[in-house]
């Protein structure tokens, strides 16, 4: 039998989402560390929204290994040949990081309570465990008397402060519980308890929380969970970010470049480009950089990448299957689109003219998605519509690639 020799090339990271992990493993990287100082200089409680699948969650984990005090000594090995190892910003390893992924709690909106207090409950325990060395004697003993994620949240930021360590809050989904109010947009009226905890972290950054990081796919739950947060700015839409999360085309043809020279390819990179760019491309996220750069979507480039180094040819299905399975998901939308068209509906426009207008909002509450120009941006964040310039004063979208 003939001995399986190992490919000398870089692993394609299909999937995956552990910065360190990635590092480690010697899989091909598109640095992204460029906006780091520029994520400092905004301001520091900072929302980012993005269509699934487009590496939100590697974004926030690199952020991580970059602030964690506890990473310092991992600091090249994580981003030597990166930009950011080439200029590194003061507040380098200066943090102690606090992650939150609300997309792992259990529950619907009516019982989400429990699942937030248990995802809470083992975060905070797991931040305790680590930062021991920086933290009070016995917090964590004395964390889990308290009741409930809110109370345990005020007395994690409080003892925190006492030693002057400073917070980097990291959370990944926060609207995770979309789908729900918008299965039920009624049921969102009266709900305390996100907001709650949403205002418990405003009351944190007068004390040790010093900066924030969220994420999400819709700003649907923006206002109903921030009214209390208002302290945080959305950088969604402006043009200095638009490249942050996506490859550009650029990105893609230098990993095309690199893997034609550690695999046997049959088409040219020009040729494969012209391939995947009708599926792939064409998002934009920002209004100033339309006819400019446009954004792939990363994680189906990275499935086709993989499939074509297998095979030496395209994939069969050029939609990847958990793509499939979240616009399945958005079906709900069609449906809210019927429900609550008023002279015609949005979709039944893009289909006759091809596109829509409106104006992108940063966000609004659930209960006036029926605005027409809410529902555009819904479906805006959820990638279902890309900017494609202006038309009569408004925003004009278009459906942005043929899997979509």
């Amino acid at each position: 039998m003939e001995k399986y020799i190992a490919p000398d090339r870089k692993r394609i990271p299909y999937g995956m989402m552990n910065f360190a992990v990635i590092r480690r493993d010697d899989c091909y990287y598109v640095d992204k560390t460029r906006f780091i100082p520029m994520i400092e200089e905004a301001d520091k409680f900072f929302f980012f929204i993005r269509p699934r699948r487009f590496g939100k969650s590697l974004t926030v984990n690199m952020l991580q290994h970059y602030y964690d005090i506890l990473a310092k000594d991992k600091f090249e090995a994580l981003f030597g040949d990166l930009y950011i190892g080439k200029h590194p910003t003061r507040d380098r390893n200066s943090y102690l990081v606090l992650y939150l992924n609300f997309s792992g709690i259990v529950g619907e909106l009516h019982n989400y309570r429990k699942g937030l207090d248990a995802h809470c409950q083992t975060m905070f325990d797991y931040f305790c465990d680590i930062y021991a060395d920086y933290l009070p004697k016995g917090i964590k003993e004395e964390l889990d008397k308290k009741e409930g994620a809110v109370e345990q949240f005020e007395y994690l930021f409080t003892e925190c402060n006492k030693t002057n360590q400073r917070i980097y809050l990291f959370i990944d989904e926060y609207d995770h519980f979309t789908n729900a109010i918008l299965s039920d947009i009624e049921s969102l009226h009266g709900e305390g308890y996100l907001r709650a905890f949403f205002n418990k972290i405003k009351a944190g950054t007068y004390s040790s929380i010093e900066r924030c990081f969220i994420t999400g796919v819709s700003p649907v739950t923006m206002d109903d969970l921030t009214s209390g947060f208002n302290i945080g700015t959305n950088y969604s839409l402006t043009p200095e970010f638009n490249e942050m999360i996506g490859f550009t085309e650029e990105e893609v043809r230098q990993m095309l470049t690199y893997y034609s020279t550690t695999s046997p390819f049959n088409h040219s990179v020009d040729e494969l480009i012209e391939i995947m760019k009708p599926w792939y491309d064409n998002y934009c996220f920002a209004e100033e950089c339309y006819g400019e750069t446009t954004m792939y979507n990363s994680n189906m480039v990275l499935y086709f990448v993989k499939n074509y180094i297998q095979r030496g040819k395209a994939p069969r299905d050029m939609v990847e299957d958990n793509i499939r399975i979240d616009y399945e998901k958005l079906r709900m939308l069609i449906r809210k689109d019927k429900e609550f068209a008023h002279d015609a509906s949005i979709i039944q426009t893009l289909v006759s003219e091809g596109y829509v207008t409106g104006e992108l909002k940063k966000g609004f509450p659930a209960i006036n998605i029926t605005n027409p120009d809410n529902f555009v941006s819904l479906l805006y964040y959820f990638g279902m519509l890309t900017i494609s310039g202006t038309y009569k004063g408004k925003t004009k979208l278009t459906i942005p690639n043929q899997v979509v």
